[in-house]
C-alpha cells in the first residue's frame, strides 16, 4: 500500500511537528534509508522476476 505525501503528513505525530533540528536530521536519514531499502526492494522483485522468466524460456 503506498500512501500519499497527505496522508503522511496527517499521520505525523504533534512530537514530530515540535521536533529539534537534531531530531528532525534524525528522521531525515531515517526517511533517507527507507527509500533505499524500498528502491533496493523493487529492484530485487525485477531482477528476481527476470530470473524466472529467463529460466523458464531456457527450459
Amino acid at each position: 500500500m503506498e500512501l500519499s505525501l497527505q496522508q503522511i503528513v496527517e499521520g505525523l505525530p504533534k512530537t514530530l511537528l515540535n521536533a529539534s533540528d537534531r531530531d528532525l536530521e534524525g528522521f531525515q536519514k531515517i526517511i533517507d534509508e527507507t527509500i533505499k531499502l524500498r528502491e533496493g526492494h523493487r529492484n530485487l522483485q525485477k531482477m528476481i522476476k527476470n530470473f524466472n522468466t529467463s529460466t523458464i524460456q531456457r527450459s
